[in-house]
């Protein structure tokens, strides 16, 4: 539930030792008596007096204050007392060498080489570096859920909002739900970026917590850590709004949805706002240190912790409601036993993501209960289910949706349709380019086809003949008189109607 994970914080090795101590310090209290030490350590490097032979110099390696030491030896302190196991290692010491030539012997990293190998604690469960690897294998563990998830849930949003046939009280629900995955998605890694940012790598390995804002975080790292809860929490309640939509359904004889959806709305973006705020107030009021992401008082945390489980134990009990109606319908229909077991099972997996019924099992195991093996149990289960819960939830009702898929499918028909409908008119288009290219031609001048020579031998003409007979040869650029023997025609047989004709045209009539 609180995916804050240690290794977000610049203070994970010091937290990560006072965790296992007997003393129960705080972060917050180890911090301040290193601050202390630090300060006595300096004083006494500048009341010591000075050295007159060459030595390695008295220094502060930001784990213990070193004394001058001599050539070629072996210099060594006792554990430092800022240390919470203290009391378990004060009988150790810390050693570091001093080279020749009066300088502090490095490591391969460039750092001074020191053996602190007695000042661990004794009842550590798992060396720092292996804790630390575990904890980074988890956030590229739900970083990778997380991405993935956003990207299913915006391509599911985008295809219930394009169809207007998906457009109905029950996909506005689911749109919500998805927007709310989304907005918790991008707030995680928003977080973990920022505080990525915040806190540089090499303090966290080299434990330098001199330059760490403890008293002043960042206004943009804390920030982020109030829209992660409000989106944690507005993820839960649309999670409950499913669930209340379901019982509706299943319950009330008359249900009007369009009248419901109103107060769906208000719980499921309004509610989180009652105790986030009062959460925000609180911490910062009394609690006001680091990035917020720690909870050393736990009462604060039940502010946030107590919605969001009663908004997992309210869908518990209609998830375990809606499995009795299915299971009374399944045994009504008289069908066989591994289509009825068949049938059940699907139905209960696929409620499971969508009323977010994983988060029922470690709900009772707290973070400050859940400790060693059980937590990084606690850890694996819920961060891999959170982060790709989102992922499934699109798949199962969107992706996989009948409705959906058949809306899909309608679109694409259509749109092989549209484009078949195009490609005919462009082929009808080219057959009229060319019938009106024919038809200019024509227009314009242009001589048709040679007519087959007319029987006895008579020479055809492309002109057109006058009165006298006289025939006019047509060129396509001027016309030439060629005079012409014919024989004598008489006037009396002569129609009227043949002298008074007009000349025709070239082109046939159906091409023009």
């Amino acid at each position: 539930m609180q995916e804050s994970l240690e290794f977000l914080l610049i203070f994970l090795f010091l937290q990560k030792k006072a965790e296992t101590s007997s003393t129960g310090n705080s972060a917050k209290e180890t911090f301040e008596a290193w601050q202390q030490y630090q300060q006595a350590c300096r004083r006494k490097m500048l009341e010591d007096p000075q050295p007159t032979t060459l030595v390695c110099n008295r220094t502060f390696d930001m784990y213990a204050c070193w004394d001058d030491a001599l050539p070629n030896t072996s210099a060594q302190v006792p554990c430092p007392w800022y240390l919470p196991w203290h009391q378990q290692v004060q009988g150790g010491f810390v050693f570091q060498k001093c080279g020749p030539e009066g300088q502090w012997v490095v490591d391969e990293s460039g750092h001074p080489w020191r053996d602190h190998s007695q000042c661990e604690g004794l009842r550590e469960e798992l060396p720092f570096q292996n804790h630390l690897w575990i904890l980074g294998q988890f956030r590229l563990m739900y970083t990778v859920g997380y991405s993935l998830s956003l990207v299913a849930l915006l391509a599911a949003l985008a295809l219930l909002a394009a169809f207007r046939k998906l457009r109905c009280i029950r996909n506005y629900i689911h749109m919500n739900l998805f927007l709310s995955f989304m907005l918790r998605a991008v707030s995680i890694l928003a977080r973990d970026t920022l505080l990525s940012l915040h806190f540089p790598k090499h303090l966290r390995a080299e434990g330098d917590f001199s330059h760490f804002p403890m008293r002043q975080a960042l206004a943009g790292c804390r920030l982020a850590q109030v829209l992660t809860q409000y989106c944690v929490c507005a993820n839960y309640y649309w999670l409950l709004v499913e669930g209340l939509y379901l019982h509706n359904l299943l319950g009330l004889m008359a249900f009007s949805e369009e009248s419901y959806f109103p107060g769906y709305l208000l719980i499921g973006w309004g509610a989180p706002i009652l105790f986030v705020t009062p959460w925000v107030m609180v911490r910062y009021f009394y609690e006001n240190n680091e990035c917020w992401e720690r909870n050393n008082n736990m009462g604060y945390w039940w502010i946030i912790r107590c919605p969001i489980l009663l908004a997992i134990f309210v869908n518990f009990v209609i998830f375990i409601r809606v499995i009795k109606i299915l299971v009374s319908k399944l045994q009504a229909q008289q069908m066989r036993y591994t289509d009825y077991k068949f049938r059940l099972a699907k139905s209960t997996l696929t409620l499971i993501p969508l009323l977010g019924i994983h988060g029922v099992v470690f709900a009772l195991v707290t973070e400050e209960q859940a400790q060693g093996t059980l937590r990084y149990i606690k850890y694996i289960f819920e961060l891999f289910l959170n982060s790709f819960q989102g992922l499934l939830v699109s798949v199962l009702y969107c992706f996989v949706n009948k409705e959906v898929q058949s809306e899909i499918r309608r679109k694409w028909q259509s749109c092989q349709l549209g484009a078949s409908l195009l490609e005919k008119q462009g082929h009808s288009g080219s057959h009229r380019t060319s019938w009106r290219t024919r038809s200019s031609q024509c227009k314009k001048g242009h001589a048709p086809p040679a007519l087959p020579s007319p029987p006895g031998g008579k020479v055809p003409f492309n002109g057109f003949q006058d009165t006298a007979g006289a025939q006019f040869h047509r060129t396509p650029k001027s016309y030439q008189y060629v005079p012409v023997r014919r024989k004598s025609v008489d006037r009396t047989e002569e129609s009227p109607v043949a002298r008074k004709a007009l000349p025709s045209t070239d082109c046939p009539q159906n091409s023009c």
